[in-house]
């Protein structure tokens, strides 16, 4: 088991970088201001048609940008020339190019979006994506996602980074149309101990849960997402180790 690193547990995390203001998500612009802030960067993974790891929150387009439909129905050099909304014309970045960027200058936490569409083992392609990325990459890096079997591919093929679960209340009615089914066997994580995680991120709302006390009594780092006020940081750092935060900023450690 690979355990995360110290300043993972210290070094307030920027959630998909220090964005706002005419900075987007997941930009290399909000990498860039999280670094010169002194935080953690927290970035997203969806996986392009041709297979490279593109640093994207959504599945879909429109939000984010003026485009619509799947990203993973474009390639990454398409994907890159389509400038992110309310930016300075930037386009969405590859995780080999935000690495580039950081190389090493702030601590990468890296969530990978469920490619199976049902938080079921189709999993696979965006792993070895980011495995590859990764493999020379010097810096310190953390990978994560809510999909329990991305997490056992990645302990199989990329075992010298650290692995979590990101993990939720799971709540039905905010997932759909993830199956109530599937929500109820995941809400109290029950494969942490066999996919190979070695921490948690958890959401903010539902940190006082019995199974995160649990986990964090027996040693297991708990991080949380997402803290958008001091008051709720105030609160969020009872029950976790450190946070995933957006909307303010807080103060870094001593």
């Amino acid at each position: 088991m690979t355990a995360l690193p110290d300043i993972f547990l210290h070094l307030p995390l920027a959630h998909r970088g220090l964005h706002g203001d005419g900075v987007p998500e997941n930009s290399r612009a909000a990498f860039e201001a999280a670094i010169a802030a002194g935080y953690g960067i927290e970035l997203d993974l969806q996986l392009s048609r041709d297979e490279e790891a593109m640093v994207f929150h959504d599945y879909d387009l429109g939000r984010l940008t003026g485009e619509s439909g799947p990203v993973r129905k474009r390639d990454a050099a398409a994907l890159g020339a389509i400038p992110l909304s309310g930016g300075n014309g930037e386009g969405i970045p590859t995780l080999r190019e935000v690495l580039a960027l950081v190389a090493g200058r702030a601590p990468l936490l890296i969530e990978l979006k469920d490619q199976d569409g049902q938080m079921g083992p189709d999993v696979g392609k965006l792993e070895v994506a980011t495995a590859a990325a990764l493999q020379d990459y010097e810096g310190p890096a953390a990978l994560m996602s809510f999909n329990p079997h991305s997490v056992a591919v990645l302990s199989r093929i990329a075992s010298q980074w650290p692995r979590g679960l990101t993990t939720s209340e799971f709540d039905p009615g905010d997932w759909a149309p993830l199956p109530p089914r599937v929500c109820m066997h995941l809400r109290n994580m029950p494969d942490f101990e066999t996919c190979g995680a070695s921490f948690i991120s958890h959401e903010l709302h539902d940190l006082n849960r019995v199974r995160v006390a649990e986990l964090r009594s027996t040693g297991v780092p708990v991080l949380c997402w997402t803290v958008k006020s001091p008051e709720d940081e105030a609160r969020a750092r009872i029950y976790a180790d450190n946070i995933t935060f957006e909307g303010y900023r807080p103060e870094l450690p001593a």
